[in-house]
């Protein structure tokens, strides 16, 4: 059995991260697995997939991902394996388009990352989206909340789904150690309650609500974000504007990301939707408090262990904070709730559905 990975970069994000953890994995239950990337770009989490020379990885260019001529570069590569698992639009598109101008009989899967997207809203692409997902066998949906929103936009029948939720190497983060903070910014000591967020700068990860709740939190509270993308430059308007950028430490792109976790006070994700994030789950397991928006994707995955506050409202997370740094047995009871319910995500309980998955589709 041969299956190729396709996905637009390994830039950063939840997708692209799941590919890094999960390639190795499954090369080492010998499921041949290779990669191919739009965008061969060699981002961070590319050169670590490269360090561990676990599988072949295919660049089909270093442009656009949304040229219509990789279609072109996709057909003779479904020649090569029995299966092409996809990730993300628009590989979402290409791949299902080389199918049918190829007239390819090799079995496509895709998983579907998100609980929501902006073709979903508009009636031309509803239409494209249902000829694109009927291209693929099997669609795999990462949380309950995906699944229950993408059965309700494409209106298939249940058998062409299957709920397999994303996970993370739990023995990885138990076996990390927490960096000195020194190494982390020269003016972040051990006297100061650090609250850290791993998410791009994009919408939906609002971070501008994580900033303003600073106003209100004393001065020995202070914010990491890790991560880039557009909206990060408004993101450091805002802290200038609200007199708190000597608290707000911008790391972009880090691979030293559990070790910075495991240096934090409080670990949170401010987003207005998620699909089943994997920072989530990283903060679940680090050993620290997590705090989350009540928002799609994520408020199920933590009630009952981490701490919700409302999407966008700075003034309840001040208070949810405050109870954390202040009252150390609830601090503690958190800390114990996350780490059990992180059990639950396993990568190994991922890799292994999938492969039950692709055998089924391979006697087919």
């Amino acid at each position: 059995m041969k299956i190729l990975h396709l996905i637009n970069s390994l830039d950063t994000g939840g997708a692209e991260k799941l590919i890094l953890e999960s390639l190795p994995l499954f090369n080492k239950e010998n499921i041949k697995t290779d990669l191919a990337i739009l965008n061969g770009y060699n981002y961070p989490f590319l050169k670590a997939l490269k360090r561990l020379n676990c599988c072949s990885i295919i660049s089909l260019g270093n442009k656009s991902i949304y040229n219509p001529f990789l279609i072109f570069k996709i057909i003779p590569l479904l020649k090569k394996y029995d299966i092409v698992h996809v990730h993300i639009f628009p590989s979402l598109y290409w791949v299902a388009l080389a199918k049918i101008l190829s007239f390819s009989q090799t079995k496509l899967v895709y998983t579907e990352h998100s609980t929501s997207n902006n073709r979903r809203k508009k009636y031309l692409f509803k239409v494209f989206d249902k000829i694109i997902y009927a291209q693929y066998s099997k669609i795999i949906t990462i949380s309950p909340e995906v699944d229950i929103n993408i059965k309700k936009h494409l209106n298939f029948n249940n058998d062409k789904f299957k709920l397999i939720e994303n996970g993370i190497n739990l023995n990885t983060i138990r076996s990390t150690k927490a960096i000195d903070r020194i190494r982390i910014s020269p003016n972040i000591n051990d006297s100061l309650s650090v609250i850290t967020q791993v998410s791009s700068f994009r919408y939906p990860k609002d971070q501008k609500t994580v900033i303003k709740s600073l106003r209100d939190l004393q001065e020995h509270v202070v914010l990491i974000l890790i991560g880039n993308g557009p909206l990060r430059v408004e993101c450091e308007i805002l802290a200038e504007e609200l007199g708190v950028s000597h608290r707000v430490f911008f790391l972009g792109i880090r691979m030293d990301v559990v070790s910075i976790l495991k240096a934090s006070d409080i670990i949170i994700l401010s987003s207005h939707h998620e699909g089943l994030s994997l920072s989530c789950i990283e903060g679940m397991a680090s050993g620290k408090a997590f705090i989350a928006s009540n928002a799609p994707g994520l408020g199920d995955i933590v009630k009952g262990a981490g701490v919700l506050f409302p999407i966008n409202d700075n003034t309840t997370l001040v208070k949810k904070i405050n109870k954390l740094l202040t009252d150390k047995t609830y601090y503690n009871q958190v800390v114990d709730n996350c780490l059990e319910r992180a059990q639950d995500f396993s990568i190994n309980h991922t890799i292994r559905k999938e492969i039950n998955l692709y055998n089924t589709l391979i006697k087919l």
